[in-house]
């Protein structure tokens, strides 16, 4: 008998958790064998097999919508906010880490402060902002406003992981000759990876999906990312279910692949930020 107990006291919680993951997992195949269907289908039945494998939404949402520009604009915004975060917030990190300068407690405090203050009161001041700089529907637009909210986690992180290395490795770099630029970017760079690809993960996955200033800094369809183009299969009294799910598996799908192809990294750089930081 006690066994037995001693077996399900294993086997429970493996089963509770086999469970949570199939909740997570679920969405996802239910959204992907939904983009097989016609909307009568759809309609007919949400939860339910496709009858048929029927990929022309598939075909129609490339031939018949701007799909690849609006994923362009992703990759564009997620690249190269994610560049500047990241070399921004390594340097500035750094600097408020290693130098006592006056002002050094207002600066660091100010990125911060930028942790604090909720993301969606800044929309209508960014708004007005922007349309009064006529940074609006251009193709920067949203690189500007990824870079700001995501500079004061990688300042915090990287300012928090620098203090953990000894200092002893940039003195002896001095008496070896090397300059300043050359112990930044050669000695103490490769120290701060597994911080720095932390914040990657949060930056990108961020960009990657954001969608209110997406919503309101963008208007056209050229500078649209794909979570706005999406909306875009919603009309005034009906829904194209179908097409908008398999415009969420085209999006999704190489956020997925980079993930699944990292993922050791990935791991890494979250148990070490989590140590470190």
């Amino acid at each position: 008998m006690k066994d037995t107990g001693r077996k399900l006291l294993r086997v429970i919680p493996n089963v509770v958790l086999m469970l949570f993951s199939i909740t997570c997992i679920f969405p996802a195949i239910w959204l992907f064998y939904s983009s097989l269907k016609d909307k009568s289908e759809f309609y007919e039945s949400p939860l339910a097999l496709p009858k048929s494998l029927d990929f022309s939404h598939y075909i129609s949402i490339f031939t018949n919508s701007n799909i690849l520009t609006w994923m362009g604009n992703t990759v564009r915004n997620s690249v190269l906010s994610l560049f500047f975060i990241l070399l921004i917030g390594f340097v500035t990190g750094y600097f408020l880490s290693r130098y006592k300068f006056r002002g050094r407690n207002v600066v660091y405090n100010y990125f911060l402060l930028g942790m604090l203050v909720p993301v969606h009161a800044l929309i209508v001041p960014m708004y007005v902002l922007f349309t009064k700089a006529g940074f609006t529907d251009n193709w920067f637009t949203l690189v500007l406003p990824y870079t700001a909210l995501g500079l004061p986690i990688a300042v915090f992180l990287v300012e928090s992981y620098v203090k953990s290395i000894p200092s002893e490795v940039e003195e002896a770099a001095a008496i070896d000759g090397s300059s300043l630029h050359r112990t930044l970017f050669s000695i103490i760079l490769p120290i701060c990876k597994p911080i720095l690809v932390t914040v990657g993960i949060i930056q990108f996955f961020y960009a990657w999906n954001e969608f209110t200033f997406a919503l309101i800094l963008t208007d056209s369809e050229k500078w649209m990312p794909v979570p706005v183009g999406i909306t875009l299969f919603k009309g005034q009294f009906t829904t194209d279910y179908p097409k908008m799910m398999t415009a969420m598996i085209i999006a999704i799908f190489p956020a997925m692949l980079i993930y699944f192809i990292f993922s050791k990294q990935i791991i890494k750089g979250m148990v070490a930020g989590a140590v470190k930081g």
